[in-house]
This record gives structure tokens, C-alpha cells and sequence, in this order.
């Protein structure tokens, strides 16, 4: 795919335009080189930006295949271990939890051992802070990309999300032989994580394309990330069930949709039980509504990404 120009208003003439992006960006064919051309106007934060920036994407999927593959291939190279380490953290994580939550404290699990109980959690938690941790640096990572040539800018997150996902259905195996081991059944049930996982992804997206966004200008932002998710992690119910948490706070405390999707996800695995729809329809909601604002904001920044990069 041949890189567009970047071209003033007074550069394009006023035939053979038409809007193509976001940023109210006009595009022709020169007859020069037959490259496009895009015009970059002021940002603008509008809803509207949102259908024509997945245009867009769309157009620019076989880049967004090609960064994820690059990811993963980056993440692992040179290394003795190899895919493994997709693994290794959260099998790490869970002989600590395990350790502390079975000798130090107990922690109810419904009869569940607890070295299945916490991984069930770990799993899709492992996927959430590790597609916010690296995509809300990767921006900044990368600023030749930015201001050498067009594309999406969402990409480049989405890309480390697409590489998370792949390390979650590695160390979802691990889960299976967990389940094997422990005698754990597995039910028809199973099924409904693959929607919960739709929605933890978009959820993940949109928190790592706004802040992203974010971290081009202030660099605060990535600095305090890691402090953040740690704190999170404690406020969702990884290492502890939902029915742990008082009643009286439990609504209050399901209105961050991780909380309900992890423990959606533990019921459905482990436990063999559908989710409770009103707290997935509430997830769903919070979703729906922060995913295009989230995408909004990032691609009414997009335009000046370059300037202050």
C-alpha cells in the first residue's frame, strides 16, 4: 500500500474531492504518481468521525494483520522460552495467590480448588492490563511511523490488543490442563466466554485509545499506568469471588464492567453456569457507550499526534 501525500488546502484543486477520514481529510489521484492525497484539518471531536475512521480500518486491515504479527514476533525473539511466557505469568501469579490465599487467608471459591479459581481470574485480567499497559506506550514508541507517513493511528493499539488476545488462547490452554488436573468439568456453558471476551476486549480498547491519546502529550500518563493496574486488579474480583463483597456495596461496586465480566467468565468456565444477564447487559451498556467515545477523542487527536509527538 503506497504511503498518500500530506498536502495545504491551497494544494489540491477543487475537483475530484471527496472525504475519506476522520479529519475531514479530501482525497484525489495525482497525475503524477497516482498516490493520494490527504488534506489534515483542524481536529474535531465528533460521533461522525467514528463510521468514516472504521472505513478506514477497514481499508488498512491487512497492516493492522501485519503490526500484530509483528508483535508477537518482537515480544518473543531471541528469547530461550519462547511462546511460553504467554503462560509463565499467570501461572506464576497463581502459585503466589495460591500461597497466600490458601495458608495465609481462605478465600470462598464454591467448592472450586483455588488454584483453578484464581487462574480462571488471572486469565482474562492478564489480557486487560497487559493490552493497556503496552498500548498506551506504543504510540509514543514509535514516532516515525507518525510523522512519516498516513495511517490509522489506532492501529498501532490495536495491534497490541490483537497480540494479547493470542497470549490469552495460549494460556487458555493451560487453563484446560488445570481443569484436567483439578477434575474440574467443563460444561456447554464454556461457550458464553467467548462473548464475555468480545466485551472485555472492548472494553480494553477503548481505555487504551483514550489513553493512548493521552500519552502523546502527557507522558504522565504511561508513568502512572502500572501503578493504576496494579490498584485495579485489587478492586475487580481476581483473587476473590463477587459473593466476598458486601451486598450493600456490590451494585456500586459492579459498575466497573471488569468486575462483572471476570467473575461472568469464572462462572462460565469453572463453575458451569450462564452469566446473570443483568449484569452483562450492564457491562454491554458501559461498552457500547464509552467504546465510541473513547474512538471519537482518539481520532479527533489524531491530527496533531505528529505536531507534539
Amino acid at each position: 500500500m503506497s504511503a498518500p501525500n500530506i498536502a495545504a488546502d491551497n494544494e489540491v484543486p477543487n475537483s475530484s474531492i471527496k472525504q475519506s477520514d476522520g479529519f475531514e481529510a479530501a482525497t484525489r489521484l495525482t497525475p503524477a504518481d497516482g498516490r493520494p492525497v490527504k488534506i489534515i484539518r483542524p481536529p474535531s471531536f465528533s460521533l461522525s468521525t467514528i463510521f468514516i475512521g472504521l472505513r478506514t480500518l477497514v481499508q488498512y486491515s491487512d497492516l493492522l494483520y501485519t503490526l500484530s504479527l509483528f508483535r508477537l514476533n518482537v515480544r518473543y525473539k531471541q528469547s530461550a522460552l519462547g511462546w511460553t511466557w504467554a503462560a509463565l505469568q499467570p501461572l506464576a501469579l497463581m502459585g503466589i495467590y495460591t500461597l497466600i490465599f490458601t495458608r495465609i487467608a481462605s478465600v470462598a471459591t464454591s467448592g472450586v480448588p483455588y488454584p483453578v479459581f484464581v487462574f480462571s481470574g488471572l486469565l482474562p485480567w492478564i489480557f486487560f492490563s497487559t493490552t493497556i499497559s503496552n498500548a498506551v506506550q506504543g504510540l509514543v514508541l514509535y514516532p516515525n511511523l507518525l510523522t512519516k507517513m498516513y495511517f490509522p493511528r489506532e492501529i498501532i493499539p490495536l495491534s497490541y490488543m490483537i497480540a494479547s488476545l493470542t497470549d490469552f488462547c495460549i494460556a487458555s490452554v493451560i487453563m484446560g490442563g488445570l481443569m484436567v488436573h483439578y477434575k474440574v468439568p467443563l460444561t456447554w456453558h464454556v461457550l458464553y466466554a467467548i462473548p464475555i471476551i468480545v466485551l472485555m476486549a472492548g472494553f480494553a480498547a477503548a481505555i487504551a485509545l483514550f489513553f493512548s491519546a493521552l500519552q502523546v502529550r502527557f507522558r504522565d500518563v504511561g508513568l502512572a499506568m502500572p501503578f493504576l493496574l496494579q490498584v485495579w486488579m485489587f478492586t475487580v474480583p481476581v483473587v476473590y469471588s463477587l459473593q466476598s463483597v458486601p451486598p450493600r456495596f456490590r451494585s456500586l461496586y459492579l459498575l466497573d464492567p471488569i468486575s462483572g465480566l471476570i467473575d461472568s467468565f469464572r462462572g462460565a468456565v469453572i463453575h458451569g453456569v450462564a452469566p446473570d444477564f443483568r449484569i452483562m447487559s450492564l457491562c454491554a451498556l458501559i461498552v457500547l457507550v464509552s467504546w465510541p467515545l473513547a474512538y471519537a477523542y482518539f481520532k479527533s487527536s489524531e491530527a496533531t499526534m505528529a505536531d507534539v509527538i
